[in-house]
């Protein structure tokens, strides 16, 4: 039987133990998956009650992506160039394995047949989403990148990282109030949890001129995936744009954290029809 579970801070909004469960029961594997609310100042205690209690694994959220990144003994290649982790594997002798399975979910959600090759995205937010955002846009062949933040001085970490990990995309930043004319953007992001339940449902982090000015072939990709139709999403749908909501990505980087703990492949459509009676 595996133990398994979730840290970060809140976790009152999670669906993870939900879409775990019934990825571990897709694969016929008894699995236990606890949710552990960890603010920053505990995560050091939090560490300890793991690796004390049998812990197989865990996933890790908001605000311990990056944190975590200093108690483990390995990444793999996604957490070394995203710079954050999100799902950690505990060896027998308790050792940490950190990934970052959100880079392989943001990938997984773009259909196929997309093609981003020499293209411009737009990035709203540069938090740890924003990065795994940055990874899997590289990976489709996007060449330029433009920032949206509240704070470009915050920022800064963030773009000297990336800037360095991806010399051949240019990257911009602006502020987000000042937002320019999104129209020679292939994918525009949204990387803030602006329009989540619980944190500014009834707004979203563009305006609806914004929208009617993006060409007609833009994705809105919203990582956002409660609710799974954000306000940003039905907007976009309303002028005819692509979308992508934040709930394919979230059950693909689980199917993907699954996978690493147990060596087997989930049933996403299982996951997906669990996380959808949840929300």
């Amino acid at each position: 039987m595996y133990k398994l579970g979730i840290i970060g801070y809140p976790l009152g909004h999670s669906i993870s133990a939900v879409i775990q469960k019934a990825g571990l029961e897709s694969i016929g594997v008894e699995g236990s998956y606890d949710v552990m609310e960890t603010p920053p100042e505990e995560l050091i205690n939090r560490i300890k009650y793991i690796k004390a209690n049998g812990y197989n694994g865990f996933n890790v959220t908001i605000p311990l992506k990056v944190p975590m990144s200093l108690f483990l003994d390995d990444i793999d290649d996604y957490a070394n160039i995203a710079g954050c982790v999100n799902t950690v594997k505990v060896g027998e002798d308790k050792s940490f394995h950190g990934y970052n399975t959100d880079i392989y979910g943001f990938k997984s959600a773009i259909p196929a047949e997309t093609d981003l090759r020499g293209k411009t995205a737009s990035i709203l937010g540069t938090g740890g989403a924003a990065r795994a955002a940055v990874v899997g846009l590289a990976e489709k062949g996007v060449t330029a990148i433009d920032f949206y933040t509240r704070n470009i001085i915050n920022s800064k970490q963030t773009l000297d990282y990336v800037r360095a990990k991806f010399p051949n995309i240019v990257f911009n930043v602006y502020q987000i109030q000042n937002i320019r004319s999104l129209a020679e953007s292939s994918i525009v992001v949204n990387a803030t949890p602006i329009g989540m339940k619980g944190f500014m449902a009834d707004q979203m982090p563009l305006e609806r001129e914004d929208l009617d000015k993006l060409s007609e072939g833009t994705i809105i990709y919203d990582i956002v995936y409660n609710p799974p139709k954000t306000v940003l999403i039905q907007e976009a749908q309303k002028r005819g744009l692509k979308t992508i909501g934040g709930l394919d990505m979230l059950i693909y980087q689980a199917q993907r954290a699954i996978e690493i703990w147990t060596g087997k492949t989930p049933d996403v459509n299982v996951m997906k029809i669990a996380a959808l009676e949840a929300l």
